[in-house]
């Protein structure tokens, strides 16, 4: 059951994801889809083996298969957007195992539009774990489709406007599947810029894909000491964006932010580990909504508000606002592109913004079974918090435990996708983000036993 996540099925190739539950989730996620679905997957070498495990499932619970190869993430999900020669999907799947390493593998899935997560997954996963003998015949047919080249073309007319764009940018695209789209998308709007690592190889032989980590950002960043005025890196199936200029790594919140002033009366919704600063700028101009961590999550609410904008600080950026509401790293580059043509001086507006400290994600260890256990014990000890602890204003629970303290926050929430606590600290002053993270850390201690 390990392998039913939050937000989507991820686990390792064979020893988890092998090819009788594959073939099982295939079935019993088409029995509940109970049409066509297209599917599509990333540059990990074993992802054309799990397509063609799923296609059986798929096929054998009586669903129509649409095959679009090798793609970008945000390619999957506008497959839910368009038709095909007059056929509709009615859900989709991408083969994907995101930023892992590259033994993983798992599965994104859309139905109707909506992202299936949470306690659909699990349902399903009980289910399959209730029928494992059940016998699937392998039946690989299907028709494919070029969502790929549907989506580049829906993007270079929708930015025609950017066509000739005169500053110098570098994009790193990690070698996942971004580059399958932007670098003819780019070549075709005829921008001055490089890539880096845009060939597919799911070894990831230069860096690993994932974007938030520093480290994974060193050729980038040795590429913007030079002549190239900001960059952009993707994480493995491009549905996470970093962007940076010669002096900032620019997170999620604050390009929410930015985003957002070009925008009349914005609704945003933000995650938990958003600064306080995104709420209470866009709340000058706008209204921010908190909501829980995770693409799924979000989708959900910017769906349930009709809000123009989502973002979680890990770089995963939603638009409703001229856009389909999902997450697409391809889409947001093309939409800062736009906003510089239009003059934004990124360094300037992040300089305008109230100074604040605040700590990467910290990461605590512990085990699936006894995480979100160990976040209730927490919070009962803040009940009666020790004599010398900060003065709480406000715990906000939406996702976890966000605690409001007079000068800044920090946040203890359970991972929905690894053994772990994440922790965050903020304040206007650097002290006092150290010692709020501190206290809060000594609680979870103490709550560990």
């Amino acid at each position: 059951m390990s392998i039913y996540r939050e937000y989507d099925i991820r686990g390792i190739f064979e020893k988890e994801l092998n090819e009788q539950t594959v073939k099982l989730i295939g079935y019993f996620l088409g029995k509940r889809i109970n049409g066509v679905v297209a599917i599509g997957y990333d540059a990990r070498s074993h992802s054309p083996k799990l397509s063609d495990w799923l296609t059986s499932g798929l096929n054998c619970s009586g669903c129509k298969v649409l095959n679009m190869g090798l793609v970008a993430t945000p390619v999957n999900y506008f497959a839910n957007y368009i038709d095909f020669d007059g056929i509709k999907t009615d859900g989709s799947i991408m083969i994907t195992g995101s930023h892992n390493p590259s033994e993983y593998n798992g599965f994104k899935i859309t139905v109707d539009k909506k992202p299936f997560f949470g306690e659909d997954i699990y349902a399903l996963g009980r289910e399959i774990e209730a029928n494992l003998d059940l016998a699937v015949a392998d039946d690989t047919s299907s028709k494919k489709i070029d969502a790929k080249q549907r989506y580049i073309d829906f993007l270079v007319k929708e930015f025609g406007h950017l066509k000739g764009f005169g500053k110098k940018f570098i994009y790193d695209c990690g070698n996942g599947v971004a580059g399958v789209v932007a670098t003819e998308i780019f070549k075709r709007l005829e921008f001055d810029c490089k890539g880096l690592f845009v060939e597919p190889d799911g070894t990831f032989p230069n860096h690993h894909p994932d974007p938030t980590v520093e480290e994974n950002l060193r050729d980038i960043k040795k590429e913007l000491s030079g002549d190239y005025e900001f960059g952009f890196a993707y994480d493995g199936d491009a549905d996470r964006i970093a962007f940076l200029t010669k002096k900032y790594n620019v997170k999620g919140d604050i390009m929410a932010i930015l985003f957002s002033q070009s925008m009349k009366n914005p609704v945003v919704v933000g995650e938990v580990k958003c600064s306080q600063v995104m709420y209470d700028t866009i709340n000058s101009y706008g209204k921010a909504y908190m909501y829980k961590t995770g693409h799924s999550n979000l989708k959900v609410k910017i769906a349930e508000l009709e809000a123009d904008f989502a973002a979680e600080v890990s770089g995963h950026l939603f638009f409703n606002d001229r856009y389909f509401g999902y997450d697409d790293a391809i889409y947001a580059t093309l939409r800062f592109v736009e906003l510089i043509k239009d003059g934004l001086d990124v360094d300037r507006e992040i300089e305008k913004l109230p100074k604040v400290y605040s700590t990467e994600e910290i990461k605590v260890k512990t085990t699936e079974e006894k995480k979100f256990e160990l976040v209730k014990r927490v919070k009962e000890l803040l009940k009666n918090p020790p004599e010398d602890f900060p003065k709480i204003k406000e715990i906000v629970e939406v996702d976890g435990l966000r605690v409001i303290f007079e000068d800044g926050w920090g946040l203890v929430r359970a991972s929905n996708t690894t053994p772990v606590l994440v922790t965050r600290f903020e304040s206007t002053d650097k002290a006092k983000a150290k010692l709020y993270e501190e206290k809060l850390n000594k609680l979870i201690l103490k709550a560990n036993g």
